[in-house]
């Protein structure tokens, strides 16, 4: 039976004993081989252009010139899968790799198991998301579709959630109950209904509530 080839993979990473760090941890694997080191984003692309690895594990701070984003948008399409890893799991970073064609996003406080997986994975087009990040990719997901309240908006909506009256809704929140009838036709439009009950429906089924 013939052996599949090695995945082929490019190391870009600022920190040269990171690198050094990865290169001894993948050589371990027989089925892993890596092809190449960057210490910045421009050497990763044009290394990357011109070994054409199979995956480039990319590091999102790159100190100076472009970030690891810009250097996954540059490699992405060319041919090499990115497979993310970083310290960084805050969901700006998240969003912007991902939009930037990254096939998966791995924190380094994986286990080893965890990033060789995640490798061979990559060079086969999926995706791997450590579980924090798929975590916080499921969380945007959910709320993408939610209605964006303002606080004022939500404590009138909580408020009707009680059965309040507008009388009794501006009395609890210290406001007029003309401003109170501003608000719920606020509320209206971005629920997309034209009653109280109706808010109150959309806004439990949307967990708009507290």
């Amino acid at each position: 039976m013939t052996t599949p080839p090695a995945v082929r993979v490019l190391l870009c990473d600022d920190h040269a004993v990171v690198r050094a760090g990865l290169l001894a941890l993948l050589s371990s694997e027989p089925d892993i081989e890596v092809v190449g080191e960057a210490g910045s984003g421009e050497e990763a692309v044009a290394t990357a252009a011109r070994l054409a690895p199979d995956v480039v594990l990319m590091d999102l701070q790159l100190g100076d010139g472009i970030d690891g984003v810009e250097a996954t948008r540059r490699i992405a399409g060319t041919g090499p899968h990115v497979l993310v890893l970083t310290t960084y799991d805050t969901d700006a970073d998240i969003t912007r790799a991902i939009a930037a064609g990254a096939t998966g996003y791995l924190l380094k406080a994986e286990r080893p198991e965890e990033l060789f997986a995640a490798i061979r994975s990559a060079a086969q087009g999926r995706t791997t998301l450590s579980p924090p990040v798929a975590s916080r990719v499921m969380a945007q997901l959910r709320g993408a579709g939610r209605p964006a309240l303002t606080d004022r908006e939500s404590d009138i909506l909580a408020q009707l959630a009680h059965g309040l009256g507008n009388r009794e809704i501006a009395r609890a929140l210290f406001i007029s109950e003309a401003t109170v009838k501003t608000h719920l036709g606020r509320i209206y439009a971005k629920l997309g209904v034209d009653t109280r009950s109706g808010a109150v429906a959309v806004a439990k089924e949307q967990r708009l509530l507290p």
